[in-house]
Protein backbone atom coordinates (compact mmCIF):
# COMPACT_ATOMS: atom_id res chain seq x y z
CA UNK A 1 0.00 0.00 0.00
CA UNK A 2 1.27 3.52 -0.71
CA UNK A 3 2.42 5.72 2.15
CA UNK A 4 -0.70 7.88 1.65
CA UNK A 5 -2.97 5.02 2.64
CA UNK A 6 -1.37 3.45 5.72
CA UNK A 7 -3.47 2.43 8.72
CA UNK A 8 -5.77 5.16 10.07
CA UNK A 9 -5.37 6.41 13.64
CA UNK A 10 -8.22 7.05 16.03
CA UNK A 11 -9.92 10.42 15.77
CA UNK A 12 -7.87 13.40 16.82
CA UNK A 13 -4.60 11.46 17.16
CA UNK A 14 -2.05 12.73 14.66
CA UNK A 15 0.97 10.58 15.49
CA UNK A 16 2.21 7.83 17.81
CA UNK A 17 5.92 8.70 17.69
CA UNK A 18 7.61 12.11 17.18
CA UNK A 19 11.31 12.74 17.70
CA UNK A 20 13.36 15.80 16.64
CA UNK A 21 16.28 18.06 17.57
CA UNK A 22 14.26 21.18 18.41
CA UNK A 23 14.66 24.48 16.55
CA UNK A 24 17.94 25.78 15.15
CA UNK A 25 18.59 29.15 16.78
CA UNK A 26 19.85 32.10 14.75
CA UNK A 27 23.57 32.70 15.55
CA UNK A 28 24.29 35.54 18.03
CA UNK A 29 24.91 39.12 16.87
CA UNK A 30 28.36 39.89 15.48
CA UNK A 31 29.51 43.41 16.44
CA UNK A 32 30.49 45.87 13.71
CA UNK A 33 34.21 46.35 12.93
CA UNK A 34 35.85 49.30 14.76
CA UNK A 35 36.04 51.43 11.60
CA UNK A 36 32.30 51.24 10.83
CA UNK A 37 30.64 54.01 12.79
CA UNK A 38 27.25 55.37 13.75
CA UNK A 39 26.99 59.18 13.77
CA UNK A 40 24.69 61.33 15.88
CA UNK A 41 24.37 64.99 14.98
CA UNK A 42 27.45 64.65 12.77
CA UNK A 43 29.69 63.11 15.47
CA UNK A 44 30.68 59.44 15.76
CA UNK A 45 29.01 57.68 18.71
CA UNK A 46 30.00 54.23 20.00
CA UNK A 47 26.81 52.28 20.79
CA UNK A 48 26.27 49.51 23.32
CA UNK A 49 25.95 46.07 21.74
CA UNK A 50 22.15 45.74 22.03
CA UNK A 51 21.60 49.27 20.69
CA UNK A 52 24.06 48.73 17.85
CA UNK A 53 22.33 45.52 16.76
CA UNK A 54 18.98 47.31 16.41
CA UNK A 55 20.69 50.17 14.55
CA UNK A 56 21.90 47.63 11.96
CA UNK A 57 18.28 46.49 11.36
CA UNK A 58 17.34 50.06 10.39
CA UNK A 59 20.54 50.61 8.39
CA UNK A 60 19.88 47.53 6.26
CA UNK A 61 16.46 48.93 5.33
CA UNK A 62 17.53 52.48 4.38
CA UNK A 63 16.93 51.83 0.68
CA UNK A 64 13.49 50.48 1.43
CA UNK A 65 10.29 52.48 1.07
CA UNK A 66 9.37 51.46 4.65
CA UNK A 67 11.98 53.74 6.26
CA UNK A 68 10.38 56.77 4.56
CA UNK A 69 7.05 56.13 6.33
CA UNK A 70 6.40 58.17 9.44
CA UNK A 71 4.63 55.38 11.30
CA UNK A 72 7.58 53.05 10.64
CA UNK A 73 10.08 55.66 11.86
CA UNK A 74 8.07 56.43 15.02
CA UNK A 75 7.57 52.78 15.97
CA UNK A 76 11.22 52.00 15.35
CA UNK A 77 12.52 54.96 17.34
CA UNK A 78 10.21 54.21 20.27
CA UNK A 79 11.27 50.54 20.49
CA UNK A 80 14.95 51.35 19.89
CA UNK A 81 15.04 53.89 22.73
CA UNK A 82 13.54 51.31 25.09
CA UNK A 83 16.55 49.04 24.52
CA UNK A 84 19.17 51.81 24.94
CA UNK A 85 21.30 52.42 28.04
CA UNK A 86 20.31 55.48 30.08
CA UNK A 87 23.42 57.34 28.78
CA UNK A 88 22.36 56.64 25.18
CA UNK A 89 18.80 57.75 25.94
CA UNK A 90 20.20 61.08 27.17
CA UNK A 91 22.03 61.69 23.89
CA UNK A 92 19.85 60.09 21.18
CA UNK A 93 16.57 62.00 21.13
CA UNK A 94 15.92 62.67 17.45
CA UNK A 95 15.88 60.10 14.62
CA UNK A 96 16.64 62.83 12.04
CA UNK A 97 20.03 63.40 13.67
CA UNK A 98 20.95 59.71 13.36
CA UNK A 99 23.22 58.78 10.48
CA UNK A 100 23.24 55.07 9.59
CA UNK A 101 24.84 55.43 6.16
CA UNK A 102 28.26 54.02 7.03
CA UNK A 103 26.64 50.93 8.57
CA UNK A 104 24.44 50.52 5.50
CA UNK A 105 27.45 50.77 3.18
CA UNK A 106 29.24 48.08 5.22
CA UNK A 107 26.38 45.61 4.76
CA UNK A 108 25.96 46.37 1.06
CA UNK A 109 29.67 45.70 0.51
CA UNK A 110 29.54 42.55 2.65
CA UNK A 111 26.66 41.31 0.49
CA UNK A 112 28.51 42.07 -2.75
CA UNK A 113 31.60 40.28 -1.41
CA UNK A 114 29.53 37.20 -0.60
CA UNK A 115 28.05 37.17 -4.11
CA UNK A 116 31.54 37.49 -5.61
CA UNK A 117 33.04 34.56 -3.67
CA UNK A 118 34.83 31.93 -5.75
CA UNK A 119 32.91 28.75 -6.49
CA UNK A 120 34.82 26.63 -3.93
CA UNK A 121 34.06 29.10 -1.13
CA UNK A 122 30.37 29.13 -2.03
CA UNK A 123 30.43 25.34 -2.05
CA UNK A 124 31.92 25.33 1.49
CA UNK A 125 29.16 27.63 2.73
CA UNK A 126 26.56 25.41 1.10
CA UNK A 127 28.03 22.31 2.76
CA UNK A 128 27.82 24.06 6.13
CA UNK A 129 24.14 24.85 5.50
CA UNK A 130 23.47 21.29 4.35
CA UNK A 131 25.01 19.95 7.55
CA UNK A 132 22.63 22.08 9.64
CA UNK A 133 19.72 20.92 7.46
CA UNK A 134 20.73 17.27 7.96
CA UNK A 135 20.97 17.69 11.72
CA UNK A 136 17.96 19.91 12.45
CA UNK A 137 15.83 19.71 9.31
CA UNK A 138 14.35 16.23 9.81
CA UNK A 139 12.25 14.45 12.40
CA UNK A 140 11.10 10.88 12.92
CA UNK A 141 7.32 10.60 12.75
CA UNK A 142 5.79 7.14 13.19
CA UNK A 143 8.95 5.50 11.87
CA UNK A 144 9.23 7.73 8.77
CA UNK A 145 12.02 10.29 8.43
CA UNK A 146 10.13 13.45 7.48
CA UNK A 147 11.40 16.85 6.39
CA UNK A 148 10.63 19.89 8.58
CA UNK A 149 9.48 23.06 6.82
CA UNK A 150 10.91 25.87 8.96
CA UNK A 151 13.37 24.43 11.47
CA UNK A 152 15.16 27.77 12.09
CA UNK A 153 13.79 30.45 14.42
CA UNK A 154 13.04 33.77 12.70
CA UNK A 155 15.91 36.24 13.07
CA UNK A 156 15.31 39.45 15.04
CA UNK A 157 14.58 42.56 12.95
CA UNK A 158 12.00 45.25 12.32
CA UNK A 159 8.40 44.25 11.72
CA UNK A 160 7.17 45.06 8.22
CA UNK A 161 3.60 43.82 7.89
CA UNK A 162 1.60 44.10 4.68
CA UNK A 163 0.03 47.33 3.50
CA UNK A 164 -0.36 50.20 5.96
CA UNK A 165 0.22 48.11 9.07
CA UNK A 166 -0.02 50.20 12.27
CA UNK A 167 2.78 48.19 13.91
CA UNK A 168 5.37 48.48 11.13
CA UNK A 169 8.86 49.36 12.37
CA UNK A 170 8.41 47.73 15.78
CA UNK A 171 11.23 45.54 17.08
CA UNK A 172 10.88 41.81 16.44
CA UNK A 173 12.83 40.32 19.31
CA UNK A 174 15.29 37.44 19.20
CA UNK A 175 13.67 34.09 20.05
CA UNK A 176 15.35 32.40 23.03
CA UNK A 177 15.04 28.75 24.16
CA UNK A 178 13.20 30.12 27.22
CA UNK A 179 10.38 31.25 24.84
CA UNK A 180 9.98 27.86 23.17
CA UNK A 181 7.55 25.04 23.89
CA UNK A 182 8.79 21.67 22.60
CA UNK A 183 6.33 18.96 21.48
CA UNK A 184 7.51 15.35 21.03
CA UNK A 185 6.61 11.83 22.15
CA UNK A 186 7.23 10.81 25.74
CA UNK A 187 9.54 7.91 24.91
CA UNK A 188 11.64 9.84 22.36
CA UNK A 189 15.05 11.40 22.89
CA UNK A 190 13.92 14.82 24.14
CA UNK A 191 15.80 17.66 22.37
CA UNK A 192 18.56 19.37 24.35
CA UNK A 193 18.32 23.17 24.70
CA UNK A 194 21.48 25.16 23.78
CA UNK A 195 24.06 25.22 26.57
CA UNK A 196 23.17 27.38 29.58
CA UNK A 197 19.49 27.57 28.54
CA UNK A 198 16.26 25.73 29.20
CA UNK A 199 12.99 25.25 27.31
CA UNK A 200 9.86 27.10 28.38
CA UNK A 201 8.07 23.74 28.50
CA UNK A 202 8.16 20.23 27.04
CA UNK A 203 4.82 18.74 25.95
CA UNK A 204 3.71 15.33 24.73
CA UNK A 205 0.59 16.28 22.77
CA UNK A 206 -0.15 13.93 19.88
CA UNK A 207 -3.38 15.69 18.90
CA UNK A 208 -1.41 18.52 17.25
CA UNK A 209 1.13 18.36 14.41
CA UNK A 210 3.60 21.08 15.46
CA UNK A 211 7.08 20.30 16.82
CA UNK A 212 7.80 23.57 18.60
CA UNK A 213 5.96 26.82 19.29
CA UNK A 214 6.54 30.32 20.67
CA UNK A 215 4.65 33.61 20.88
CA UNK A 216 6.08 36.44 18.78
CA UNK A 217 6.21 39.74 20.62
CA UNK A 218 4.48 42.11 18.18
CA UNK A 219 1.14 40.57 17.21
CA UNK A 220 1.25 38.19 20.19
CA UNK A 221 0.42 35.35 17.80
CA UNK A 222 1.73 31.80 18.09
CA UNK A 223 4.42 30.70 15.67
CA UNK A 224 4.97 27.02 14.96
CA UNK A 225 7.60 24.73 13.53
CA UNK A 226 5.71 22.40 11.20
CA UNK A 227 6.40 19.55 8.81
CA UNK A 228 7.33 20.19 5.20
CA UNK A 229 4.41 20.15 2.68
CA UNK A 230 5.91 16.99 1.13
CA UNK A 231 5.41 15.03 4.36
CA UNK A 232 2.77 12.34 4.60
CA UNK A 233 0.88 14.25 7.30
CA UNK A 234 0.60 17.46 5.22
CA UNK A 235 -0.10 15.52 2.04
CA UNK A 236 -3.05 13.76 3.64
CA UNK A 237 -4.39 17.06 4.94
CA UNK A 238 -4.10 18.60 1.50
CA UNK A 239 -5.85 15.63 -0.12
CA UNK A 240 -8.69 15.85 2.45
CA UNK A 241 -9.13 19.55 1.68
CA UNK A 242 -9.82 18.82 -1.99
CA UNK A 243 -12.05 15.87 -1.14
CA UNK A 244 -14.26 18.22 0.94
CA UNK A 245 -14.41 20.61 -2.02
CA UNK A 246 -15.37 17.74 -4.32
CA UNK A 247 -18.22 16.83 -1.97
CA UNK A 248 -19.51 20.40 -2.29
CA UNK A 249 -20.00 19.69 -6.00
CA UNK A 250 -22.86 17.30 -5.15
CA UNK A 251 -24.79 19.78 -2.99
CA UNK A 252 -23.86 23.14 -4.50
CA UNK A 253 -26.99 23.34 -6.69
CA UNK A 254 -29.19 22.78 -3.66
CA UNK A 255 -27.30 25.43 -1.65
CA UNK A 256 -27.58 27.91 -4.52
CA UNK A 257 -31.32 27.33 -4.86
CA UNK A 258 -31.70 27.87 -1.11
CA UNK A 259 -29.79 31.16 -0.92
CA UNK A 260 -31.67 32.48 -3.96
CA UNK A 261 -34.90 31.71 -2.15
CA UNK A 262 -33.60 33.50 0.97
CA UNK A 263 -33.12 36.76 -0.97
CA UNK A 264 -36.87 37.20 -0.58
CA UNK A 265 -36.88 36.36 3.14
CA UNK A 266 -38.71 38.71 5.49
CA UNK A 267 -35.99 37.95 8.06
CA UNK A 268 -33.16 40.44 7.51
CA UNK A 269 -30.59 38.14 9.11
CA UNK A 270 -31.36 35.36 6.64
CA UNK A 271 -31.36 37.77 3.73
CA UNK A 272 -27.95 39.21 4.65
CA UNK A 273 -26.54 35.72 4.97
CA UNK A 274 -27.93 34.76 1.54
CA UNK A 275 -26.45 37.82 -0.20
CA UNK A 276 -23.06 37.34 1.50
CA UNK A 277 -23.02 33.69 0.46
CA UNK A 278 -23.84 34.69 -3.13
CA UNK A 279 -20.76 36.99 -3.13
CA UNK A 280 -18.57 34.28 -1.62
CA UNK A 281 -19.80 31.77 -4.20
CA UNK A 282 -19.95 33.97 -7.29
CA UNK A 283 -16.94 36.26 -6.67
CA UNK A 284 -14.80 33.91 -4.55
CA UNK A 285 -14.53 36.57 -1.83
CA UNK A 286 -12.86 35.59 1.43
CA UNK A 287 -15.21 35.45 4.40
CA UNK A 288 -13.25 37.97 6.50
CA UNK A 289 -12.47 37.72 10.20
CA UNK A 290 -13.46 39.92 13.11
CA UNK A 291 -10.40 41.95 14.12
CA UNK A 292 -9.20 44.23 16.89
CA UNK A 293 -8.97 47.84 15.76
CA UNK A 294 -5.48 49.33 15.62
CA UNK A 295 -3.91 45.88 15.88
CA UNK A 296 -3.70 45.20 12.16
CA UNK A 297 -4.08 47.07 8.88
CA UNK A 298 -7.68 47.94 8.03
CA UNK A 299 -8.55 45.05 5.74
CA UNK A 300 -11.91 43.35 5.29
CA UNK A 301 -13.57 40.30 3.78
CA UNK A 302 -17.14 39.64 2.72
CA UNK A 303 -18.78 39.50 6.17
CA UNK A 304 -16.91 42.57 7.42
CA UNK A 305 -17.62 44.81 4.39
CA UNK A 306 -18.70 48.34 5.29
CA UNK A 307 -21.19 50.54 3.44
CA UNK A 308 -18.29 52.65 2.10
CA UNK A 309 -16.84 49.63 0.29
CA UNK A 310 -19.60 49.29 -2.29
CA UNK A 311 -21.48 51.59 -4.64
CA UNK A 312 -24.73 50.71 -6.35
CA UNK A 313 -25.42 51.68 -9.96
CA UNK A 314 -28.89 50.89 -11.39
CA UNK A 315 -27.20 51.29 -14.81
CA UNK A 316 -23.50 51.33 -15.70
CA UNK A 317 -21.60 50.69 -18.94
CA UNK A 318 -24.65 49.18 -20.61
CA UNK A 319 -25.34 46.74 -17.76
CA UNK A 320 -27.93 46.97 -15.05
CA UNK A 321 -27.83 46.37 -11.29
CA UNK A 322 -24.09 46.92 -11.03
CA UNK A 323 -22.28 46.68 -7.71
CA UNK A 324 -18.90 48.44 -7.62
CA UNK A 325 -16.59 46.93 -4.99
CA UNK A 326 -13.53 48.77 -3.71
CA UNK A 327 -11.80 47.58 -0.54
CA UNK A 328 -8.52 46.27 0.85
CA UNK A 329 -8.58 42.50 1.32
CA UNK A 330 -6.07 40.11 2.90
CA UNK A 331 -2.48 41.45 2.96
CA UNK A 332 -3.88 44.88 1.99
CA UNK A 333 -4.37 43.82 -1.64
CA UNK A 334 -7.00 46.06 -3.24
CA UNK A 335 -10.12 44.35 -4.54
CA UNK A 336 -11.75 46.42 -7.26
CA UNK A 337 -14.54 44.97 -9.36
CA UNK A 338 -17.75 46.04 -11.09
CA UNK A 339 -20.30 43.23 -11.19
CA UNK A 340 -23.78 43.01 -12.60
CA UNK A 341 -25.86 41.16 -9.99
CA UNK A 342 -29.38 39.73 -9.85
CA UNK A 343 -32.14 42.25 -9.31
CA UNK A 344 -33.11 40.80 -5.90
CA UNK A 345 -29.51 41.07 -4.67
CA UNK A 346 -29.39 44.70 -5.79
CA UNK A 347 -32.67 45.46 -4.01
CA UNK A 348 -31.47 43.71 -0.84
CA UNK A 349 -28.24 45.73 -0.82
CA UNK A 350 -30.23 48.96 -1.12
CA UNK A 351 -32.18 47.83 1.94
CA UNK A 352 -29.02 46.89 3.91
CA UNK A 353 -27.50 50.33 3.21
CA UNK A 354 -30.58 52.35 4.14
CA UNK A 355 -30.04 54.93 6.92
CA UNK A 356 -26.48 53.80 7.54
CA UNK A 357 -23.24 55.78 7.74
CA UNK A 358 -20.37 54.92 5.37
CA UNK A 359 -18.42 53.27 8.22
CA UNK A 360 -21.34 51.05 9.31
CA UNK A 361 -21.25 47.33 8.56
CA UNK A 362 -23.04 46.31 5.38
CA UNK A 363 -24.01 42.93 6.86
CA UNK A 364 -24.61 44.07 10.43
CA UNK A 365 -26.57 40.92 11.34
CA UNK A 366 -23.87 38.53 10.17
CA UNK A 367 -20.56 37.20 11.49
CA UNK A 368 -18.17 34.77 9.82
CA UNK A 369 -18.72 32.39 12.72
CA UNK A 370 -22.49 32.31 12.24
CA UNK A 371 -22.09 31.93 8.49
CA UNK A 372 -19.75 28.95 8.90
CA UNK A 373 -22.07 27.41 11.50
CA UNK A 374 -24.91 27.62 8.98
CA UNK A 375 -22.71 26.09 6.24
CA UNK A 376 -21.73 23.20 8.53
CA UNK A 377 -25.46 22.36 8.77
CA UNK A 378 -25.71 22.24 4.97
CA UNK A 379 -22.73 19.91 4.54
CA UNK A 380 -20.27 18.33 6.95
CA UNK A 381 -16.93 20.18 6.84
CA UNK A 382 -18.29 23.06 4.74
CA UNK A 383 -16.93 26.55 5.48
CA UNK A 384 -16.80 29.72 3.38
CA UNK A 385 -13.22 28.86 2.38
CA UNK A 386 -14.34 25.62 0.70
CA UNK A 387 -16.27 27.68 -1.88
CA UNK A 388 -13.02 29.38 -2.91
CA UNK A 389 -11.26 26.03 -3.33
CA UNK A 390 -14.25 24.54 -5.18
CA UNK A 391 -14.76 27.48 -7.54
CA UNK A 392 -11.02 27.78 -8.25
CA UNK A 393 -10.64 24.08 -9.08
CA UNK A 394 -13.82 23.81 -11.13
CA UNK A 395 -12.81 26.95 -13.10
CA UNK A 396 -9.40 25.46 -13.90
CA UNK A 397 -10.96 22.20 -15.08
CA UNK A 398 -13.54 23.96 -17.30
CA UNK A 399 -11.00 26.41 -18.73
CA UNK A 400 -8.58 23.60 -19.58
CA UNK A 401 -11.35 21.77 -21.43
CA UNK A 402 -12.29 24.92 -23.33
CA UNK A 403 -8.79 26.19 -24.15
CA UNK A 404 -6.61 23.13 -24.84
CA UNK A 405 -6.21 22.32 -28.51
CA UNK A 406 -4.94 18.71 -28.87
CA UNK A 407 -3.28 19.71 -32.17
CA UNK A 408 -1.07 22.37 -30.50
CA UNK A 409 2.59 21.72 -29.75
CA UNK A 410 3.82 21.63 -26.14
CA UNK A 411 4.46 25.40 -25.99
CA UNK A 412 0.95 26.11 -27.28
CA UNK A 413 -0.63 23.75 -24.75
CA UNK A 414 1.36 25.31 -21.92
CA UNK A 415 0.11 28.75 -22.94
CA UNK A 416 -3.43 27.37 -22.66
CA UNK A 417 -2.63 25.95 -19.23
CA UNK A 418 -1.27 29.28 -18.01
CA UNK A 419 -4.34 31.05 -19.39
CA UNK A 420 -6.59 28.68 -17.47
CA UNK A 421 -4.51 29.29 -14.34
CA UNK A 422 -4.78 33.06 -14.96
CA UNK A 423 -8.57 32.83 -15.06
CA UNK A 424 -8.41 31.33 -11.56
CA UNK A 425 -5.93 33.92 -10.26
CA UNK A 426 -8.20 36.70 -11.53
CA UNK A 427 -11.22 35.09 -9.87
CA UNK A 428 -9.28 34.90 -6.57
CA UNK A 429 -7.80 38.42 -7.02
CA UNK A 430 -4.20 37.17 -6.74
CA UNK A 431 -2.21 40.17 -7.94
CA UNK A 432 1.42 41.14 -7.88
CA UNK A 433 3.13 44.43 -8.61
CA UNK A 434 4.82 44.47 -12.01
CA UNK A 435 8.33 43.04 -11.45
CA UNK A 436 11.09 45.68 -11.51
CA UNK A 437 12.91 43.70 -14.20
CA UNK A 438 9.82 43.32 -16.39
CA UNK A 439 10.53 46.04 -18.98
CA UNK A 440 14.14 44.99 -19.44
CA UNK A 441 13.35 41.29 -19.80
CA UNK A 442 10.65 42.10 -22.37
CA UNK A 443 13.19 44.17 -24.32
CA UNK A 444 15.63 41.25 -24.33
CA UNK A 445 12.88 38.91 -25.51
CA UNK A 446 11.82 41.37 -28.23
CA UNK A 447 15.44 41.56 -29.45
CA UNK A 448 15.50 37.75 -29.67
CA UNK A 449 12.21 37.81 -31.63
CA UNK A 450 13.53 40.44 -34.07
CA UNK A 451 16.73 38.47 -34.63
CA UNK A 452 14.74 35.28 -35.20
CA UNK A 453 12.43 37.06 -37.70
CA UNK A 454 15.50 38.10 -39.66
CA UNK A 455 16.75 34.51 -39.69
CA UNK A 456 13.35 33.33 -40.94
CA UNK A 457 13.37 35.91 -43.74
CA UNK A 458 16.89 34.85 -44.76
CA UNK A 459 15.86 31.18 -44.69
CA UNK A 460 12.86 31.99 -46.93
CA UNK A 461 15.26 33.61 -49.44
CA UNK A 462 17.48 30.51 -49.27
CA UNK A 463 14.52 28.19 -49.99
CA UNK A 464 13.52 30.32 -52.97
CA UNK A 465 17.09 30.27 -54.28
CA UNK A 466 17.35 26.49 -53.90
CA UNK A 467 14.01 25.99 -55.67
CA UNK A 468 15.11 28.17 -58.60
CA UNK A 469 18.34 26.18 -58.83
CA UNK A 470 16.39 22.90 -58.88
CA UNK A 471 14.11 24.31 -61.62
CA UNK A 472 17.21 24.92 -63.76
CA UNK A 473 19.15 21.73 -63.12
CA UNK A 474 16.51 19.16 -62.07
CA UNK A 475 19.29 17.09 -60.47
CA UNK A 476 19.02 15.03 -57.24
CA UNK A 477 21.60 17.08 -55.34
CA UNK A 478 19.64 20.29 -55.89
CA UNK A 479 16.42 18.52 -54.86
CA UNK A 480 18.05 17.34 -51.60
CA UNK A 481 19.23 20.92 -51.04
CA UNK A 482 15.62 22.22 -51.34
CA UNK A 483 14.51 19.69 -48.70
CA UNK A 484 17.39 20.69 -46.40
CA UNK A 485 16.60 24.42 -46.69
CA UNK A 486 12.86 23.81 -46.14
CA UNK A 487 13.65 21.78 -43.00
CA UNK A 488 15.78 24.63 -41.64
CA UNK A 489 13.03 27.16 -42.41
CA UNK A 490 10.45 25.02 -40.59
CA UNK A 491 12.70 24.74 -37.55
CA UNK A 492 13.28 28.50 -37.43
CA UNK A 493 9.55 29.21 -37.83
CA UNK A 494 8.80 26.90 -34.91
CA UNK A 495 11.40 28.70 -32.78
CA UNK A 496 9.87 32.07 -33.69
CA UNK A 497 6.39 30.85 -32.80
CA UNK A 498 7.69 29.63 -29.46
CA UNK A 499 9.28 33.02 -28.68
CA UNK A 500 6.05 34.81 -29.63
CA UNK A 501 4.08 32.56 -27.29
CA UNK A 502 6.56 33.35 -24.52
CA UNK A 503 6.09 37.08 -25.06
CA UNK A 504 2.29 36.78 -24.99
CA UNK A 505 2.44 34.69 -21.84
CA UNK A 506 4.76 37.13 -20.05
CA UNK A 507 2.74 40.19 -21.02
CA UNK A 508 -0.57 38.64 -19.88
CA UNK A 509 1.07 37.57 -16.64
CA UNK A 510 2.83 40.73 -15.53
CA UNK A 511 0.33 41.73 -12.83
CA UNK A 512 -1.03 38.33 -11.91
CA UNK A 513 0.39 35.96 -9.29
CA UNK A 514 -0.17 32.37 -10.39
CA UNK A 515 1.63 30.66 -7.53
CA UNK A 516 -0.91 31.23 -4.77
CA UNK A 517 -3.77 29.45 -6.49
CA UNK A 518 -1.50 26.72 -7.86
CA UNK A 519 -0.28 25.84 -4.36
CA UNK A 520 -3.40 26.41 -2.29
CA UNK A 521 -6.64 26.41 -4.28
CA UNK A 522 -6.27 24.08 -7.24
CA UNK A 523 -6.67 20.33 -6.86
CA UNK A 524 -3.31 19.14 -8.25
CA UNK A 525 -4.98 16.03 -9.69
CA UNK A 526 -6.63 18.24 -12.34
CA UNK A 527 -3.19 19.36 -13.57
CA UNK A 528 -1.65 15.89 -13.28
CA UNK A 529 -4.51 14.37 -15.31
CA UNK A 530 -4.17 17.11 -17.95
CA UNK A 531 -0.43 16.45 -18.25
CA UNK A 532 -0.96 12.71 -18.62
CA UNK A 533 -3.75 13.16 -21.16
CA UNK A 534 -1.78 15.51 -23.43
CA UNK A 535 1.70 14.06 -22.90
CA UNK A 536 3.08 17.14 -21.15
CA UNK A 537 5.97 16.46 -18.74
CA UNK A 538 4.82 17.28 -15.19
CA UNK A 539 7.97 19.33 -14.57
CA UNK A 540 6.72 21.90 -17.11
CA UNK A 541 3.81 22.65 -14.72
CA UNK A 542 5.28 21.95 -11.26
CA UNK A 543 8.82 22.70 -10.09
CA UNK A 544 10.70 20.32 -7.78
CA UNK A 545 9.23 21.72 -4.53
CA UNK A 546 5.71 21.60 -5.95
CA UNK A 547 6.23 18.04 -7.19
CA UNK A 548 7.25 17.02 -3.67
CA UNK A 549 4.22 18.72 -2.17
CA UNK A 550 1.86 17.09 -4.67
CA UNK A 551 3.48 13.62 -4.71
CA UNK A 552 0.16 12.19 -3.49
CA UNK A 553 -1.65 13.55 -6.55
CA UNK A 554 1.02 12.46 -9.02
CA UNK A 555 0.64 8.94 -7.53
CA UNK A 556 -3.14 8.89 -7.57
CA UNK A 557 -4.49 10.70 -10.62
CA UNK A 558 -4.87 9.04 -14.01
CA UNK A 559 -5.66 10.98 -17.19
CA UNK A 560 -9.41 10.51 -16.68
CA UNK A 561 -9.56 12.20 -13.25
CA UNK A 562 -12.56 14.53 -12.93
CA UNK A 563 -12.71 16.99 -10.05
Amino acid sequence: CSRWEEEKKEDGVKWMQLEHRGPYFVPPYEPLPEDVQFYYDGKPLKLSLATEEIATFYAKMLDHEYTTKEIFQNNFFHDWREEMTSEEQEIIKDLDKCDFREIQKYFVEKNEARKALPKEEKQKLKEKEDKIQEEYGYCILDGHREKIANFKTEPPGLFRGRGEHPKMGMLKKRIMPEDVIINCSRDSKIPEPPEGHRWKEVRFDNTVTWLASWTENIQKTSKYIMLNPSSKLKGEKDWQKYEVARRLKDVVDKIRAQYRKDWKSKEIKKRQRAVALYFIDKLALRAGNEKEEGETADTVGCCSLRVEHIQLHPQLDGQEHVVEFDFLGKDSIRYYNKVSVEKLVFKSLQLFMKNKDPTDDLFDQLTTRNLNKHLQHLMDGLTAKVFRTYNASITLQEQLKALTNPEDNVAGKLLSYNRANRAVAILCNHQRSIPKTFARSMEVLQEKIDAKKKQVEEAQEEVKKAEDEFEDTKDAKAEANVEKKKKLLKRLEEQLAKLNIQATDREENKQIALGTSKLNYLDPRISVAWCKKFGIPIERIYNKTQREKFAWAIDMAGEDFEF
